[in-house]
């Protein structure tokens, strides 16, 4: 006689993802037959700070019920409930808002409340990201054409255009070499080389990357920092216990010998600002130039 095959019990995994999915599901049914399927989003989270200003800047922030941790302007974005940082939210802090829609910055995440929230039928739309004029002038446009706002997005599209180009313009090109220190680890810089936002920025500013031999953000040897020889050091203005400050990139044995140590060069500008790529970033390019030009003197 042969025995039945014994059944496999689904690993817990894979029943608290199940569990979500169907719970997800149900809020959504239930949120889709309040207002109706036809009709436009009206409670939307912002997952990252360059599509809430674009929210606001379309005038659009009535729809927002939450937002995520970058997103810290302008200030009234503040007042909206904080779903999590952007790359660690879950989908419990996501479906506490009951949204309709999600508007994601790429690379968003982690990539499992993603899966989670598609498998409950929940729309997410994935804004594209880009450290140029031209990527600025994409995201806008997706961020409108997801509010169903084109023209305004055209509009807005428009005016940054302008801004940023005539920010360019008068930052005019020079030869400073700057560092981007993002964070430091064991004694360690962890810098910006190339594709980055810190790289964005200081090429529309019209400086250089002093790190060009990789992409992305990397610790660096103090070898490396020597024989990148910045004349500027930049990094984020942080109010946080235990980030890094001037001082302590000034008494780093490597960077205190280069040219930015010893005329104690170090530049700090707002992190959203510089680096969000959005609808400030005109503002960001005239701020970080007008900087450049008076460092070290």
């Amino acid at each position: 006689m042969t025995r039945p095959a014994p059944m496999t019990r689904p690993a817990p995994l894979t029943l608290l993802q199940l569990a979500m999915t169907l719970a997800l599901g149900l809020v959504t049914a239930l949120g889709i037959a309040q207002r109706g399927i036809a009709d436009e989003p009206v409670r939307i989270v912002s997952a990252g700070g360059s599509i809430t200003e674009i929210v606001y800047a379309l005038g659009q922030q009535d729809r927002l019920v939450a937002r995520d941790t970058t997103s810290n302007h302008p200030a009234q974005a503040l007042e909206l409930p904080n779903v999590g940082y952007v790359r660690r939210l879950s989908p419990e802090g996501l479906l506490s808002v009951n949204p309709d829609l999600i508007l994601a910055e790429e690379g968003a995440g982690p990539p499992e409340t993603f899966e989670v929230l598609e498998g409950s039928g929940l729309p997410i739309i994935t804004i594209p990201m880009g450290f140029d004029l031209p990527a600025v002038q994409e995201k806008i446009t997706a961020v409108a054409a997801a509010l169903d706002v084109p023209e305004a997005g055209a509009a807005l599209v428009a005016q940054v255009t302008e801004e940023v180009e005539g920010a360019q313009k008068a930052a005019g090109l020079h030869n400073q070499r700057i560092l981007f220190v993002l964070s430091m680890q064991g004694g360690r810089i962890m810098a910006a080389g190339r594709n980055t936002a810190a790289d964005g920025i200081i090429t529309m500013a019209g400086a250089q990357n002093a790190i060009d031999g990789f992409e992305g953000y990397k610790l660096i040897t103090d070898e490396a920092v020597i024989t990148a020889a910045p004349d500027v050091i930049l990094m984020m203005q942080s109010h946080r216990p235990g980030a890094i400050t001037a001082d302590d990139l000034l008494s780093h044995p490597a960077l205190s010998t280069t040219p930015a140590g010893r005329d104690q060069a170090v530049l700090q500008m707002d992190g959203m600002l510089m680096l969000g790529f959005s609808v400030r970033t005109g503002q960001a390019v005239t701020e970080l130039a007008n900087a450049l030009a008076t460092a070290g003197h």
